[in-house]
């Protein structure tokens, strides 16, 4: 507060006789010295003091000349006459001052200003002491309440003082207030991009990949992003103002940057080139700054940047996420070209030779079934394989497998070149269950409907890779196809069997599945694995439950289990006429109000209340979306399950998973050679 004061004093003096010529060295030092330059210039002039009565009493100059002597003694030695000069001649109007202040408030930032020595600083501390210990002390009733002499004040100062202070008070009000919206704004931010941040690992992009382990890239390369983004915004400021040659420089700058900078993530995998890269856009940029910088524009490019760069994150997720629905539709050729081998090697057979041995076991429900529905071979073929490589009893096990028209003969092929052991197995047309027809099935009228064929191949048909995006997951071919709906007609297709074990195709069976047959299901007909966690994986997820239908029949937070692996009490099945549930709610969800396309719903509401836990040991998910599951878990479980886009057989598959499958599967076999399917 004291150096304001003095600063005032000093504002009003240039005011009055041209402070403003004094050389700015000789400012500085005012600002500084002003509480113990007060001292001396004081002692110069006749001060009038009020004391407590209203009785004036007055110091003279012969009263107060020792004062001077003794400051000027001291002072001269180390400053020279002009400054003791000029400093005398503008001390009038710099208001009461008290050595107190100026021996408690440090000055040592200032000794540097005015290029003085250590001995020179530790010489005028020693004055300011033998000044205070030499000074008489004044009768405390001529000191205000904070220790400054009290000097009666003109009219126009007083005025000035106060509109000094108020103007003050209402900026520090200002800053307050400024402050206290800058946080509370700052504190919104962070609240909103916590919402946005996913911080579950499932959610994080690409979190196995390299450049993810260390997000904490090195300082060069730290350094070399931040130029080049500079050099962004002074390409665009400098285009925007028509400096084409510092445009074009900037440019050429930042081509060579990010060709030094490639794929780099750490200083390490710099090349050579870079630190000469760096001064130069270094250079280039400081030439910019000089002639470009302005904050407000500066920071407007910046936020642009910014939010442009945060359009092109969401249509890049977009297209990341068409993409990869995409690749997980697909065949890849190798595949397709196996099957189409086999179809032609199969149809080329006499009929006598494509039928498998052991029908008779077919329908004997002392066997341990296996329902299977594929058009995929080469995953119908892990999944028969490892059952039967991790089988203690062989013999005993029976597989049912169902396909289309276009595989039926590729899938018969493959099985009577490899048979499994002494496994029985037999291969079924779906197109060939007369019975199941759109008279009978409410899921297959629907997929031949107007409707229907509206949604998928015409209505909001994408005309980029973002814009179809949104609806890709629920527009898969799959749901169109009958073999995914056949799992809520087991009976029909079983009819004999008293229980089956359900398996998808892009399964892998690590142990003997056999004590599944043997497990209590308590009269429930479904035994799955549930996947509940504390929020994830419940009905809320799957179903709409702002329907008065879901709302009023469903719990939202009851645990959502897995298909993929699933034993299935025909018996019981039959008793409650699941099927016929399922027709139920399948017939309430043709406008799809109460739950997408697909089948886990529906299952989840046809076997409400009617589905036993099953020990998790039994069945884990997610290899094929997930990249941190415990690999003691995944070699401890009797099931793994390759649920997701990253199905094992195709090359968006995740590595460090895609071995637990390929075991199964035999790449020296000829069809697989002559069709380039390797490992």
């Amino acid at each position: 507060m004291a150096l304001k004061r003095g600063s005032s004093g000093a504002a009003l003096q240039r005011n009055r006789s041209g402070w403003c010529r004094v050389p700015v060295v000789i400012l500085l030092f005012f600002a500084i010295f002003s509480p113990l330059l007060f001292l001396i210039g004081r002692s110069i002039h006749t001060t009038t003091i009020i004391d407590s009565n209203g009785i004036q009493t007055g110091t003279n100059l012969q009263s107060t000349d020792w004062r001077e002597r003794l400051a000027m003694q001291h002072i001269k030695s180390i400053f020279s006459k002009e400054v003791i000069d000029t400093i005398t001649a503008n001390i009038d109007d710099m208001g009461p001052w008290s050595l107190d202040f100026f021996r408690n408030n440090t000055v040592s930032s200032s000794w540097k200003v005015m290029g003085l020595a250590n001995s020179d600083k530790n010489k005028l501390n020693q004055i300011v002491t033998n000044i205070e210990q030499e000074t008489p002390q004044v009768k405390p009733e001529n000191f205000t309440t904070d220790g400054s002499p009290r000097f009666p004040d003109t009219p126009e100062k007083s005025a000035r003082r106060k509109l000094r202070e108020k103007r003050r008070e209402k900026r520090a009000a200002e800053l307050v207030h400024q402050d206290d919206e800058a946080i509370v704004k700052l504190e919104n931010a962070a609240i909103e991009r916590s919402k946005a941040v996913d911080s579950s690992v499932l959610g994080k992009y690409s979190i196995w990949r390299r450049e993810n382990d260390n997000e904490n890239s090195d300082s060069t390369v730290r350094l070399m992003r931040d130029q080049m983004i500079m050099a962004r915004v002074y390409a665009s400021i400098a285009k925007m103002k028509n400096k084409l040659d510092l445009h074009q420089d900037l440019l050429a700058r930042l081509k060579e940057s990010q060709h030094a900078l490639g794929e780099a993530n750490a200083d390490a995998d710099l090349s050579r080139s870079a630190p000469e890269k760096i001064k130069a856009m270094g250079q280039v940029l400081s030439k910019a700054r000089e002639q470009l910088y302005g904050c407000q524009l500066v920071t407007r490019k910046l936020r642009t940047m910014l939010q442009s760069a945060d359009e092109q994150v969401r249509s890049l997720k977009k297209q990341s996420t068409f993409l990869s629905q995409l690749a997980a539709k697909t065949i890849p050729n190798g595949i397709h070209c196996l099957s189409m081998r086999l179809t032609i090697s199969y149809f080329l057979l006499p009929p006598e030779k494509r039928r498998f041995p052991r029908s008779e076991n077919l329908e004997n429900p002392n066997l341990f079934h296996y329902a299977l529905f594929s058009d995929n071979v080469l995953a119908a073929s892990v999944v028969v394989n490892s059952t039967i490589m991790n089988a203690k009893e062989p013999e005993k096990h029976v597989f049912h497998l169902v396909t289309d028209k276009l595989n039926f003969g590729a899938m018969n092929m493959w099985f009577l070149l490899n048979p499994p052991g002494k496994a029985t197995i037999h291969v079924e047309n779906v197109d060939d269950f007369k019975w199941l027809n759109s008279s009978y099935c409410p899921v297959l009228r629907q997929l031949e409907s107007a409707a229907m064929k509206e949604y998928y191949f015409k209505a909001d048909h994408p005309t980029s890779l973002s814009a179809g995006s949104s609806n890709m997951k629920y527009r898969n071919p799959k749901y169109l196809s009958m073999l995914n709906h056949l799992r809520f007609y087991l009976p029909q297709i079983y009819p004999k069997l008293d229980k089956i074990l359900f398996l998808d195709d892009d399964i892998v069976v690590q142990k003997d599945l056999t004590g599944l047959w043997s497990v209590d299901l308590h009269g429930k007909v479904n035994g799955a694995v549930d996947t509940c966690g504390e929020s994830f994986h419940r009905f809320d997820k799957y179903l709409n439950f702002s329907n008065p239908f879901i709302s009023r029949n469903f719990d939202p937070n009851a645990c959502g289990w897995a298909y993929g692996m699933n034993v299935f009490d025909l018996k019981e099945w039959k008793k409650r006429d699941i099927t016929g549930i399922y027709h139920m709610w399948q017939n309430r969800n043709e406008n799809r109000e109460l739950w997408k396309l697909g089948t886990l719903p529906p299952g989840l509401i046809t076997f409400y209340g009617l589905t036993h836990s099953l020990n998790k040991s039994w069945h884990v998910l997610g290899l094929g979306y997930n990249p941190s599951i415990n690999r003691g878990e995944i070699e401890n479980a009797a099931v793994v399950h390759y649920n997701g886009n990253m199905k094992p057989w195709l090359e968006l598959a995740m590595t460090r998973y895609r071995s637990y499958w390929t075991k199964y599967i035999k790449y020296n076999h000829p069809y697989m050679r002559s069709c380039n399917i390797s490992e």
